[in-house]
């Protein structure tokens, strides 16, 4: 199936919400072709550098079909979703969801190659730019994450450029498969010791399986998801 890019996107660093934190979340849609590198796209900024970027995490993709049922669920916001790009992504299509990708899967993305690696992680970030305190947590129960891809070979990408589906290693593994594992059947040993095996998965999601099969536990996502609240 051949799809084509519907905007390509990049954030400077600016002051995100009340606490003024620096965060390249409010991306813009490029005009023409822009360098897709190992480390993302050229011109792109993230504030937190130890949980936003990095070659794991080098271009976020998120399906524009998603738009619809957001505004239909927080009509609140609906101004921030008069474009692509309400959700920091580099990549935005439409016909193509956590559904129908599968971990591990290559792409032609203009003229570059990328691999999924791993669905987004939600983070207060999302209450901070949208304005609303439970965004993160809406965007992790409701599955429509967006996802992440490692660059294999460098190349540009713009709007209107192809997008193609060239290889899958993982068919039984859709990232709505494991984001049911990650945040509904969160404790599913057998699922955990597949996930934690599962060699296309970023080695952080790896490495969270093998921790809650170690601890039989879930980690506390309240740092992550609920915004800090030693506001200035």
């Amino acid at each position: 199936m051949q799809l084509s890019i519907v905007a390509a996107l990049v954030g400077k660093l600016a002051p995100l919400g009340r606490r003024g934190v620096a965060s390249g979340i409010l991306k813009r849609p490029v005009s023409g072709a822009v360098e897709v590198a190992r480390s993302g796209l050229e011109g792109d900024e993230q504030g937190d550098r130890k949980h936003h970027g990095g070659p794991e995490k080098a271009v976020h993709h998120y399906a524009l079909d998603h738009y619809p049922a957001w505004r239909a669920e927080c009509p609140g916001i609906a101004g921030h979703l008069a474009a692509p790009g309400a959700f920091g992504e580099n990549i935005s299509t439409r016909g193509i969801t956590e559904a129908d990708v599968c971990i591990g899967d290559v792409y032609r993305l203009g003229t570059a190659t990328v691999q999924v690696t791993q669905a987004r992680q939600p983070c207060w970030r999302l209450n901070e730019r949208f304005g609303l305190p439970t965004m993160a947590r809406r965007v992790q129960e409701s599955g429509r994450t967006g996802w992440y891809y490692r660059v294999l070979d460098e190349g540009r990408v713009g709007p209107g450029d192809g997008f193609a589906l060239v290889d899958r290693c993982a068919e039984d593994w859709p990232l709505a498969r494991i984001l049911q594992v990650l945040y509904h059947d969160t404790l599913d040993r057998d699922l955990l010791r597949q996930l934690a095996e599962l060699s296309p998965l970023a080695p952080s999601w790896r490495g969270l399986a093998r921790r809650r099969l170690e601890r039989h536990s879930v980690e506390d996502w309240s740092r992550r998801l609920d915004t800090p609240t030693d506001h200035p």
